[in-house]
Order: C-alpha cells, then sequence, then structure tokens
C-alpha cells in the first residue's frame, strides 16, 4: 500500500468536517423532526408514518447500503475509490433533502405515496453519499492518533450542524412561515440544501486518498463476506451502532412533543427570561418568543455545547485508555441522565436542563469513537486477511445507523399512537403524557444499556490497537 505521509494538515481535517456538516444538517433534521414534521405538519396519522419510516428505512439500511459498500470499495477513478461518489451527489443529495421536506396539494393518498417515494430516494442518496464519506476516514491516514483527531474535527463540525437544527430550527420554521409550518420548513431546507451542497464539494477538492491497496489485495464480493462473517468486531459495531441510533432517534425525535405537551410553559418562561435578556442584549435575538419553541432551542443548545467540551476530551482519553474503555463507561454514564428525564415533574425546568447539560456532555467524549472505532475495525480486517474492503466495512455503520434511525423513528411514532396521542391537540391525556415521557427516558435508555454489555466482547483494546497498526506500517513499507 502507497505510504506517504499520514500527517494531516487543519486544511484537510477541516475539509474533511465539512462533509459531516453537510450531512447532518439533513441526518439531525430527519432525527430531530421527521416524525414531527409527518404528523404535524405535513398530516399523516402516527400509523402512516411509523409503516412509512420502518419500512422505508429498514430498506435503505439493508439493501441500499451494502450495495454502494461493494460499489464503492470496486470504484476506480483519478480521484480515489471514495472521494468521487461525494461529488456525483453532493447536488442530488441537496435537491431530494428539500422535496423529502415539501408538503405538496396532494389527496391523503397522494401525500403517503409522496412521502414513501421522497423518503425512499433521501435515504438512498444519503447512502451514496455518506457511506464513500465515512470510508473516506479509513483511507486518509493509517495513524490511529491522527484518525483519532480527524474524528475530533469531524464531530465537532457534527455538534455546529444539530447545534442548528436542534435550537434554532423550530423558531425559525414558525418565523418564516408567519406561522405556517409547512412553508417555514421548505424556505429553511432550501437554504441548507445549497449550504450543504457547497460543503460537500469542499469536502470533495481538499482531501486525499493515501491508503491504497495494492493489485494483489483485490478481493471479490465472495470474499469480502466471507470476511465480514468472520469479522467479530464488525459484528458487534453493528449491532452496536444500531442500538445507538435508536436511542438517538427515539429521544430526538421525542424531544419536541416532551416540550409542547409536558414542560410547564409558565415555569418555562420564568427561566428562561433572564437567558433571553442576557443573550438579547449582545444581539442575539433568534429564539423567538414562544417560551416553549425558545426553551426547546436552549435546552438543545445547552446539551450541544457541553457535546462540544466532550468531544474535546475524547482524543486524550482515547490514545491514553483506548476507544473501546473510553466509550463503554461513558455511555453508561450518559444513559443515566436520560432515564431521569422521567422523574422530572413538569415545572422542575432547571433539573431538565441540568440533566440535559450532563448526558451532554458525558455523550459527548463517547461520539467521535465510534466512527474511529470503524475505521479500527477495517484495519482489524486487513491485518487478519491481507485484504482491505473498507467501504463494505464502513457499511456496518451506515446499515446500522439507517436501521436504528428507522426503528427508533418508528417506535416513536407506535408508542404516540399507542398512547393515544392526537396531533396538533392542546391539551393531551395523561395517558399520551406518560408515553411522552417514557420516550425521552426509560425507552431509550434500553439501546444504550444494552450496547455498554455488548463492548464487552469487543476485543480491540488499546493494546491490540498499537500491535494493529505497528504490523499494518509495516507491510506498507
Amino acid at each position: 500500500m502507497n505510504s506517504t505521509s499520514q500527517k494531516l494538515s487543519i486544511k484537510e481535517k477541516i475539509g474533511y468536517s465539512l462533509g459531516d456538516l453537510a450531512a447532518n444538517l439533513v441526518f439531525q433534521t430527519l432525527m430531530t423532526y421527521l416524525a414531527y414534521f409527518y404528523t404535524d405538519i405535513y398530516g399523516l396519522s402516527p400509523t402512516h408514518s411509523s409503516i412509512i419510516m420502518l419500512t422505508v428505512g429498514l430498506i435503505a439500511a439493508f439493501l441500499f447500503n451494502p450495495i454502494v459498500g461493494v460499489l464503492a470499495d470496486r470504484t476506480i477513478s483519478k480521484w480515489g475509490k471514495f472521494r468521487p461518489w461525494i461529488l456525483w451527489t453532493a447536488i442530488p443529495l441537496g435537491v431530494i433533502a428539500l422535496l423529502a421536506f415539501t408538503t405538496p396539494d396532494f389527496s391523503y393518498k397522494g401525500k403517503v405515496i409522496y412521502a414513501v417515494i421522497t423518503y425512499t430516494l433521501l435515504l438512498l442518496l444519503y447512502a451514496a453519499n455518506n457511506l464513500p464519506y465515512s470510508a473516506l476516514s479509513g483511507v486518509i491516514t493509517g495513524d490511529m492518533s491522527e484518525r483519532n483527531s480527524l474524528s475530533s474535527y469531524r464531530f465537532v463540525a457534527v455538534m455546529f450542524a444539530q447545534f442548528f437544527v436542534q435550537v434554532f430550527m423550530l423558531g425559525i420554521i414558525k418565523s418564516a412561515g408567519d406561522g405556517d409550518k409547512a412553508i417555514g420548513i421548505e424556505k429553511v431546507m432550501t437554504v441548507l440544501a445549497i449550504l450543504g451542497t457547497i460543503m460537500l464539494l469542499i469536502t470533495f477538492f481538499t482531501t486525499k486518498e493515501r491508503i491504497v491497496p495494492k493489485p494483489e489485495q483485490r478481493s471479490s464480493i465472495k470474499e469480502d463476506l466471507a470476511d465480514l462473517k468472520k469479522n467479530t468486531p464488525w459484528l458487534i459495531m453493528l449491532a452496536l451502532t444500531t442500538l445507538v441510533f435508536i436511542t438517538l432517534a427515539m429521544k430526538g425525535g421525542a424531544y419536541v412533543y416532551y416540550f409542547e405537551n409536558y414542560v410547564d410553559k409558565n415555569e418555562m418562561a420564568l427561566f428562561i427570561s433572564p437567558i433571553l435578556d442576557f443573550l438579547s442584549s449582545i444581539g442575539l435575538n433568534q429564539f423567538g418568543e414562544d417560551p416553549i419553541s425558545a426553551g426547546f432551542g436552549l435546552f438543545n443548545a445547552g446539551g450541544i455545547i457541553f457535546m462540544i467540551v466532550g468531544i474535546t476530551l475524547s482524543k486524550k482519553l482515547a490514545d491514553k485508555y483506548g476507544k473501546r474503555n473510553v466509550f463503554g463507561f461513558f455511555l453508561f454514564i450518559s444513559t443515566l441522565f436520560i432515564m431521569a428525564f422521567y422523574f422530572f415533574p413538569s415545572k422542575a425546568v432547571n433539573l431538565i436542563f441540568m440533566s440535559q447539560i450532563l448526558h451532554g456532555f458525558f455523550y459527548g467524549i463517547t461520539i467521535p469513537l465510534l466512527w474511529a472505532m470503524i475505521a479500527d475495525v477495517a484495519d482489524y480486517s486487513e491485518w487478519l486477511n491481507n485484504r482491505r474492503a473498507t467501504a463494505i466495512i464502513f457499511s456496518a455503520m451506515m446499515v446500522g445507523l439507517k436501521a436504528g434511525l428507522s426503528i427508533g423513528g418508528a417506535i416513536t411514532t407506535s408508542i404516540l399512537g399507542f398512547y393515544e396521542y392526537i396531533p396538533n391537540s392542546i391539551v393531551q391525556t395523561d395517558v399520551a403524557i406518560n408515553g411522552i415521557k417514557l420516550l425521552v427516558s426509560i425507552f431509550p435508555s434500553i439501546p444504550f444499556l444494552v450496547g455498554v454489555g455488548l463492548l464487552f466482547f469487543y476485543k480491540i483494546n488499546k493494546e491490540m490497537e498499537v500491535k494493529i497498526e505497528a504490523d499494518l506500517k509495516f507491510r506498507r513499507i
């Protein structure tokens, strides 16, 4: 393999990170607002929303991602294997992201068909863009310390996307549409589509693939699949990723219901009033006047800011203790603060915010490590089999991401229906309120805890990381 310098410039790290900033303008919108969009803006029933999100999502996870992984690993071009996919999909992804959040003047049946088509195309293009993008991190450098650093840059960018979507977007949607959320979200997605396309093009032009498999290392699809079957770390990461994104989709999609239907409006107004006054004094007036929308934005802002703080600590901790140990320990701690939400009274706004901040900090430490661990699994596969199939390895992450997002989103809308949630109702029943509380606390805690347990069987610890890196460096000379 090509063994040119494995050190990355700041320019390349930033350029690479912009690709995930772009992708997460789409992904965070899906995770935070898709269920809410379908039920309260687009006008579908919770049952139909659940069926669409689950069926299309699972097809995308288990069909689109493996196909893209196989094709990307066999792509040969002057730009490498994975960078061309970023170029080819940049514009189509932006267009379909806009169309997927557009509300056409169709009959109910027509809306269902339109939602199925646009959501399917969105997940197909997202796979064709983000899977090669993720695999690119495995061939930019073989230096594991540099890979940890790249992941940190990448996930600071992710946090910026998450910050915009979760902090400002609900208020901007209402403002941009003059109260019509359907028009508002179309306007917002138009801007995001343009910005996302530009950032993906920057990623293409600023990155380089340094790890290039030798011709004799090329493998057949049958060999790739055989390698995966005996790659226990890959199987664990597939399951772990699915579990993580089930939790993220459940709690992320349920928070907006939690704030609009459970949190006490008057207590929220009292709590955030001094914060809004301070922000207004320094020129930040983007949160709007509605205390629930503003409180929802500030709630997410607190969590994201402390996630970023956690991300900055991730590399040093992983370099010292290994990715597996750091990931498992802090995932467990962060879960405790998710569970706590069930026990907070509607007026305990200070406790709600504090728990979000602490969850954000501890979970933030884990965020870059999940993706870096997948790159380590690609190295493990090469070390074990003397063949490198980076994209098919990274398909585990994308299969898990899509499956988790789809299952979590479907669970969210299904539970809302089971607990008799009524879309756009001013008053919900006690049964519905209890279901909403469970959706942001107990239910999403379960996948995280199962994921922690799985890590006891993941054998790529700090010592094995060092050995694999050293052996592969020797082979690539």
